[in-house]
């Protein structure tokens, strides 16, 4: 879907112009959340994490994959979940089932679209970023983590156990030391995502435990800033 559709809050009556995000599909075509039109919006009272994410067809080849919920901030302070059209089960209309699996060359790597980040404007925005990056390298299934600690968002997956400051504090040493510890006990990948960056005594244990460690820049791009992260961009899940 392209193009800004009228939102008006159900709060103070204010009316918007709301352009959905577009997203890469794993065929390399944009998609976009199917918002509707004329429907009215949804103020944000209680936050989980299943309501942050919908499930979205492409058009082109039939793939259903999970991308952030809608939503607008109105000048009122009113969060907006914007109402979406559930995806159909089976494969799109006019398109053939696709193979389950397309064999590869052994040498040939797997193909990966570019990553399209999402622009950083709140706390929550910067670990949906951390989590859509995480499925851009090929993670599933990324779900909050159980927290032990007060300090930033858990994230897990299969194989991986990760951790966002989404604050403007750096990270210390004993948040990549727990998140390590975490991901030892789960014989998982630690990998650490950080808003402000990270102390000196954070980089040192980082490098002598091999922890990949991010910068989140206020575009929603995760930079690297350590070789074990060069070295998990290139290699993926």
């Amino acid at each position: 879907m392209s193009g800004r559709i009228p939102v008006r809050c159900p709060v103070c009556r204010r009316e918007h112009l709301y352009a959905p995000h577009v997203y890469p599909c794993a065929c390399g075509t944009p998609v976009s959340p199917p918002v509707v039109r004329g429907a009215d919006p949804l103020p944000i009272t209680h936050v989980t994490w299943d309501d942050d994410w919908v499930t979205v067809r492409c058009e082109s080849c039939g793939r259903l994959d999970q991308w952030p919920q809608p939503e607008l901030g109105c000048d009122c302070g009113t969060a907006l979940h914007i109402p979406v059209h559930p995806a159909a089960s089976g494969p799109a209309p006019g398109h053939a089932p696709l193979p389950l699996h397309i064999p590869l060359p052994p040498t040939a790597p797997a193909p990966r679209p570019a990553f399209h980040p999402v622009t950083i404007r709140t706390a929550r925005d910067a670990v949906q970023a951390a989590a859509l990056y995480l499925r851009w390298l090929g993670y599933k299934d990324i779900r909050r983590a159980e927290q032990r600690s007060g300090s930033g968002v858990g994230l897990s997956a299969p194989g991986l156990r990760a951790q966002v400051e989404p604050t403007t504090r750096a990270m210390g040493a004993r948040e990549v030391e727990c998140v390590w510890l975490a991901a030892l006990n789960e014989s998982s990948v630690p990998v650490c995502f950080s808003l402000a960056g990270y102390t000196d005594d954070a980089r040192t244990r980082a490098d002598g435990l091999a922890i990949p460690l991010f910068v989140l820049d206020l575009t929603g791009t995760p930079q690297p800033v350590n070789s074990p992260a060069d070295e998990l961009i290139s290699t993926g899940a």
